[in-house]
């Protein structure tokens, strides 16, 4: 049977119906995509084992498939006038669950029941103004989830998967916890009303372990940030600096054998190092100290 709600014709009525104008600022754009819907519902190897939660279901295009395809879906929904007429819309299925509140601000332990921490998995198309902070609040959530598959803006996802020497503060601090992969890219045409930028579906598979062990994370990413607070100046130079700014005072000199102690050249930029290096010049920094 074809997804209603992805043909265009009943998402602009539905929108007419709800006098709604889609907001920029909350993402609101609606997928009509059959072929790009479909690339998310792979992506996510979905069984009816599976608990998933989706955050921003709008007007139930992704919701209408994860019902059919996992056990229990909770759909995390900001707008009010979205999140009611999705209980309407489905209200005869009891596997799904309406949460109408700011995903932030959602107890994920409580939304999932009680009990051992659940496996879940996160599958949603995300508001881009605020990508980088669900994905770091899922990664860093407890429990966390094993799997996500996520719709993001086509150049986030790029800077999320980049490898050195493309590395971003954003790449650390998810490939930190997961192994990502662009699984396609989506056009902007394909949504209502249409993006200006094309988008992309990522995999994220979170790791069993954290990539490199650090005692402190938060300290460990405090330093890769003061690395690129001045990204295109040489450690040597950008490190003082932004270790400076981070309330760490360290002479030039003492950042320069600390560099060669670790094996990283003191010419190289923040953008060229792996979070294997990082962990390195961070640990020794802490040994050092």
């Amino acid at each position: 049977m074809t997804n209603p709600y992805i043909l265009p014709g009943r998402v602009r009525a539905a929108l007419n119906s709800l006098d709604l104008r889609p907001s920029r600022e909350l993402g609101q754009n609606f997928l009509v995509d059959p072929h790009a819907l479909q690339q998310i519902v792979d992506a996510a190897m979905l069984t009816p084992d599976d608990t998933v939660i989706e955050v921003g279901p709008g007007l139930g295009v992704l919701t209408y498939e994860l019902v059919q395809h996992a056990g229990r879906v909770i759909a995390i929904e900001l707008d009010k006038r979205l999140a009611a007429r999705l209980q309407d819309e489905f209200s005869h299925t009891p596997s799904l669950s309406v949460i109408q509140s700011d995903v932030m601000r959602v107890e994920l332990a409580s939304a999932l029941g009680s009990g051992s921490a659940p496996a879940y998995k996160v599958v949603a198309n995300l508001p881009y103004q605020i990508t980088s902070a669900i994905i770091r609040h899922f990664l860093e959530a407890t429990p966390a989830p094993e799997l996500l598959v996520i719709m993001v803006q086509w150049e986030v996802a790029q800077r999320i998967a980049a490898r050195p020497p493309e590395m971003s503060v954003l790449a650390h601090s998810v490939q930190f916890y997961a192994e990502p992969e662009i699984v396609t890219r989506v056009p902007a045409t394909s949504f209502i009303p249409a993006p200006k930028v094309d988008s992309a579906v990522l995999r994220l598979r979170r790791r069993a372990q954290p990539a490199v062990q650090v005692e402190d994370v938060d300290a460990f990413f405090r330093t890769i940030k003061a690395g690129f607070l001045q990204a295109r100046k040489k450690l040597s130079n950008a490190l003082p600096g932004g270790l400076a700014a981070m309330g760490v005072k360290i002479e030039k000199d003492a950042v320069l054998q600390l560099l060669q102690a670790v094996g990283v050249d003191p010419a190289r930029r923040a953008e060229t190092l792996s979070l294997e290096e990082w962990a390195r010049v961070h640990n020794h920094l802490r040994q050092s100290s």
